[in-house]
């Protein structure tokens, strides 16, 4: 199910007036979260033409004049990976070619964010190299979500604005009104996200689960650091893409005494056989949000989808305002 972001931004947002030099357009990765944003800015997004050649190249056409403006290209660089970056990049070019005065990419997802660093000889920093592209195609500035690791901000020399999206989640788990609640972080990595999140959910206890990665897509749980027997655990991560390392983190929760196990995310990736492993029992509840869309072949009874359209709408309109991001985003 859709549920609405419900939070209390201050001031009150003001119309767009039509002479407005802020305009929006969408990729093709996610427009309805492009159409919710640009309904609580109060604007329609601009017309574009996207289509294809008879091999697969991607043409772009800006159908209106951006002469002079302040243009926000949404485009999550989800599957297929490869087709929405490019179709970013070209969104980018079309743009500044254009006369935009200045073009910022607003990525809530932000692909190839895994490889950010070196790990062993020989391999490619995907992470720094989209940076790069994204850089080289003309962006002005990038608004990106939940990013995998924090440092790929440095990879950009533009502004670069990083927003999450657990303020979405904390105020449905409020709503919730759960008791005995540990958050709980499915791997040492991700402690500095979940003790974040449990810091605003009236300072919960935290709990670390250990676990050794054999491979990629692939994780060996091993071990609980902290008491979660008898209480409400809540799992907290950035993305779920197969599912492996959430549903084998709540299986040892389980073994351990946990009364109920809810699942937490960004981005909900979804690659086989994630919805296998998430719909088998071991979640009360999924919940993720709408950066990435669910199309209905992967949505199942224990999901709930939050949307970030207020919140990327509100954060787009402070940038286009030049006033500071508040702390309620981060």
């Amino acid at each position: 199910m859709i549920r609405s972001a419900t939070l209390t931004l201050q001031p009150p947002l003001p119309q767009i007036s039509d002479n407005s030099r802020l305009r929006l357009f969408s990729g093709s990765a996610n427009v309805p979260l492009a159409q919710e944003v640009a309904r609580y800015l109060g604007m329609d997004l601009g017309p574009m033409v996207r289509k294809r050649f008879a091999d697969g190249e991607l043409y772009i056409q800006v159908q209106e004049s951006i002469r002079g403006c302040d243009v926000y290209l949404m485009q999550p660089t989800c599957y297929p990976v490869n087709d929405h970056l490019m179709e970013l990049l070209i969104m980018v070019d079309a743009c500044r070619r254009a006369s935009a005065r200045q073009v910022t990419a607003v990525i809530p997802y932000y692909g190839y964010a895994r490889a950010d660093r070196k790990t062993a000889g020989r391999e490619s920093i995907t992470a720094k190299l989209v940076a790069n592209l994204v850089t080289q195609a003309g962006a002005s500035r990038v608004l990106a979500m939940d990013l995998h690791s924090a440092q790929i901000q440095g990879y950009f020399d533009i502004p670069f604005d990083h927003v999450y999206g657990s303020p979405v989640i904390l105020d449905y788990l409020n709503s919730k009104q759960l008791e005995d609640i540990v958050v709980v972080s499915p791997d040492v990595g991700g402690v500095a996200r979940a003790r974040a999140f449990a810091k605003k959910l009236d300072d919960a206890p935290l709990a670390i689960i250990d676990k050794r990665r054999q491979a990629h897509n692939v994780a060996e749980v091993m071990n609980v650091i902290g008491d979660v027997a008898g209480k409400t655990a809540v799992l907290v991560d950035d993305m779920i893409d197969t599912g492996g390392t959430i549903s084998e983190g709540a299986k040892l929760l389980r073994e351990e005494g946990a009364r109920q196990v809810y699942a937490c995310a960004t981005h909900a990736v979804f690659s086989p056989p994630a919805v296998e492993r998430l719909s088998s029992g071991l979640f009360e509840e999924v919940i993720i949000t709408n950066t990435i869309p669910v199309p209905e072949e992967k949505r199942f009874n224990q999901l709930t989808v939050l949307s970030v359209a207020n919140l990327l709408g509100e954060t787009i309109w402070r940038i286009h305002e030049d006033s500071s991001v508040s702390s309620m985003f981060r």
